[in-house]
């Protein structure tokens, strides 16, 4: 498999690629910003999104669907709780004072349980709601991409309309962390950290 981070947007947002070395199929996950950076990273290895998953609908990780839906043509994949979010979240990056496009309306809704699939490489869809009410977690070959569920050494805020702090707790304790110490966590802002370290050292639940 095929991995690359790529750190975009103003606010620093980790977007993630993910593709199959046989059929050159990929998914690009939270492309937040700097579509042209994305296309690049994808054109370097040959890769064919085929899929945009968002983690979650705040556009941080969601400003470049549209863009990057256009000319790659791939299938669009969120949770259907945050959905309404990226349709309007021209409003919400305003607020930031940040220019963003509405993305466009999902092809697909991530439902817990199910696996998005291309290539050779399967992505397993864990529901983990807290920062928003439509956040969800991917995990494959002891990797688990979970946006802002999870940082090294914090959490994501929860202060944000459909945020549940308690909710946010439980579903790390209950879904992340049962997947094995030696699983590598890449979050949605900052370093990748492990289960095993966040399990003893962050301070939100050692």
């Amino acid at each position: 498999m095929i991995l690359k981070t790529l750190v975009v947007g103003p606010i620093q947002s980790n977007c993630y690629i993910l593709g199959c070395e046989r059929t050159r199929q990929a998914a690009v996950i939270d492309p937040g910003g700097d579509v042209d950076k994305i296309l690049k990273a994808l054109a370097k290895d040959h890769l064919r999104c085929v899929y945009i998953i968002n983690t979650h609908g705040h556009f941080d990780h969601s400003g470049e669907n549209k863009r990057l839906k256009e000319v790659t043509g791939a299938q669009l994949i969120i949770h259907r709780a945050d959905a309404p979010m990226i349709v309007h979240q021209a409003t919400s990056g305003g607020i930031w004072g940040m220019e963003v496009e509405n993305s466009p309306p999902p092809d697909r809704y991530a439902e817990e349980g199910e696996w998005i699939t291309f290539g050779d490489v399967s992505l397993k869809v864990l529901h983990t709601p807290g920062h928003s009410g439509g956040g969800i977690s991917l995990v494959t070959d002891k990797m688990a991409f979970v946006g802002d569920t999870l940082f090294a050494g914090s959490i994501g805020r929860t202060d944000f309309p459909g945020g549940d702090h308690e909710a946010l707790l439980r579903n790390v304790r209950e879904k992340i962390f049962p997947l094995g110490d030696d699983v590598v966590i890449y979050p949605g802002h900052g370093p990748r950290t492990t289960v095993e370290r966040e399990r003893k050292t962050n301070p939100f639940f050692a």
